[in-house]
């Protein structure tokens, strides 16, 4: 889009304000592009996103997966999570340049677009899989002697309870997130050390990276059974659903790039208010200055992109993978059982690797592992759910503003939180990895749809100077093919969805 002038009234006179038209929401003020983070500072977006997305898709689907098809099936883990960390920097790219959502952005093409993200949003968002999970492995390690949905219960309290007391919210979730994904990785990297074999670790590495001469080692991957939970996995290979587009509004919440004129969510017990503008605000990209501190912001995402996310994302999958090739070497009847869909199986056996390195302890503690996951995982997604349905909401509901962005926030905190604990008991005669596969089955549809958008966003209506590389955009394009490809092939092929 090209640069306009228009006349804006400024203290009682007419002065001239330099906008930038972009789609169908009003045109973004020209500022000053603020100063790029220094590359080096770790915590941050990208460490939150990280977090994020490493979960029970590095640690237990691919793991499982790996057990029943050979790790081989792992190229579908590398290409997944490499058209992820193109889709990460091009979520950055729209933030940085404007200070807005993506979610603002799907607006900008047409309102009905982002109340779609709205909708969708919601009907995934109430299957807490990934605290299901982590109750269920808490509640083994405990005899079960508390049923896991009383965990899971416990959890999503939990939740509530620390982001109402945290008076930024981005702050305690950056610095939450940070720690529990240092200790899983250190922690389990120990025990794979100790426990895996050279082998098993070089197998996994190198499973990665067999194009052309993979083929699934056992016979029942394209079955309603598997079918869709492979699916599932592709999507689970680092960020998953939403997590992408909830990116951007914690690079608005860190101040990143255009996001340094926006606010913040605060605490309604113990924060202070902090003013949202009506849109985001953008650059004047033909001023040499404001490119080269734009280079240097792309060098931070660039930074967060390729060695907190993709690094992280892969050493922990390796890890896990390792010790899932570890599991069944210590107790071959557990392939078996996986294979037969005996999914707590899973558990069972990679804890026995555990166990193998150190005794019933370190057993104990895979599962401990497993709850760390699980409720990290939960706590994210919870806030970011609550983070993005409010941004929709206030910007683009009819009379939202009355409320303030935090308010709304809350409003959606508590909401999913209620409605988390219902569907754990709903489906508590399933295993809680059922509400895992059903949370992993959706989430392709999201990612496509995503994709979509980037292409559209980026391409359309940043000025041209910043616009993506053709390659860039070809890359995230493939996404869409193996999102939407995937699971419309589960649907009209095979007529499969997760079952409990």
């Amino acid at each position: 889009m090209a640069e306009a002038i228009i006349t804006a009234p400024t203290g009682g006179k007419e002065s001239p304000e330099r906008v930038v038209p972009m789609g169908r929401e009003p045109a973004l003020p020209i500022r000053p592009l603020p100063p790029p983070i220094n590359w080096l500072h770790l915590l941050g977006p990208g460490m939150v996103l990280t977090a994020l997305g490493v979960g029970v898709g590095e640690t237990f689907m691919w793991p499982r997966l790996v057990v029943v098809f050979g790790e081989n099936i792992r190229i579908l883990f590398l290409i997944g999570v490499t058209i992820q960390l193109f889709v990460m920097l091009e979520m950055a790219r729209w933030t940085l340049a404007t200070g807005e959502s993506v979610f603002f952005g799907a607006a900008r093409i047409h309102r009905v677009v982002m109340w779609a993200f709205w909708l969708v949003a919601i009907l995934v968002y109430i299957w807490p899989g990934h605290i299901g999970l982590g109750a269920q492995s808490l509640s083994i390690v405990l005899g079960n002697t508390i049923p896991w949905p009383w965990l899971a219960t416990l959890g999503i309290l939990a939740i509530a309870l620390v982001l109402t007391f945290a008076p930024v919210a981005y702050s305690a979730v950056e610095t939450i997130l940070s720690v529990l994904i240092g200790i899983l990785v250190i922690g389990s990297a120990i025990v794979a050390a100790i426990v895996a074999t050279p082998g098993e670790i070089w197998r996994t590495i190198t499973g990665m990276f067999m194009l052309g001469t993979w083929v699934p080692d056992a016979p029942n991957m394209f079955s309603r059974e598997w079918f869709p939970i492979v699916v599932g996995a592709a999507a689970f290979a680092g960020p998953s659903g939403m997590q992408q587009m909830w990116f951007t509004l914690y690079l608005r919440d860190k101040g990143a790039g255009m996001g340094h004129y926006a606010g913040r969510i605060t605490s309604w017990l113990t924060g202070e208010e902090e003013s949202m503008p009506s849109r985001g605000y953008t650059f004047d990209v033909h001023d040499p200055d404001e490119r080269t501190k734009w280079r240097g912001w792309l060098a931070w995402a660039r930074f967060d992109a390729i060695v907190l996310f993709w690094g992280i994302t892969m050493l922990t999958t390796i890890i896990f993978t390792a010790l899932a090739l570890a599991s069944i070497r210590i107790d071959p009847a557990a392939q078996d059982l996986i294979q037969q869909g005996q999914q707590a199986q899973a558990l069972r056996s990679m804890s026995a690797a555990f166990a193998a390195a150190g005794g019933p302890l370190l057993g104990s503690l895979f599962y401990v592992f497993m709850a760390i996951v699980g409720w990290k995982m939960s706590f994210g997604i919870f806030d970011a759910f609550s983070r993005g349905q409010a941004d929709m909401t206030w910007y683009f509901m009819p009379k939202a503003q009355r409320w303030s962005m935090s308010r709304w926030y809350y409003f959606f905190l508590y909401l999913v939180c209620a409605l988390g604990i219902v569907v754990v008991w709903l489906n508590q005669g399933r295993p809680a990895t059922f509400l895992l596969d059903i949370l992993a089955f959706l989430s392709p549809f999201i990612m496509g749809g995503y994709c979509l958008l980037l292409l559209w966003t980026n391409n359309r209506f940043l000025p041209k100077e910043i616009r993506p590389h053709p390659i860039v955009s070809l890359i995230v394009a493939l996404g869409v093919l193996l999102y939407w490809g995937g699971l419309f092939s589960s649907l009209l092929l095979f007529r499969a969805i997760p079952s409990g």
